[in-house]
């Protein structure tokens, strides 16, 4: 198994206690995003993740 390197990532998490969807701050087109999942408002958060770049032309600073 190999170890990447981690970091504190701003991510969105769902809103709904009965659902897991989450996504990095850095893939994400809305100001306000909707869960993939089950179609719930997502809040901004924190967690843990290995470190990855989004490099998509279709990012954009918000």
């Amino acid at each position: 198994m190999i170890d990447l390197p981690e970091e504190m990532t701003a991510i969105w998490s769902c809103t709904n206690e009965n659902c897991n969807g989450w996504m990095r701050d850095n893939f994400v087109l809305l100001n306000q995003p909707i869960c993939g999942q089950c179609s719930s408002l997502m809040e901004k958060s924190e967690k843990m993740l290995p470190i990855l770049a989004n490099t998509s032309p279709n990012q954009t600073k918000r």
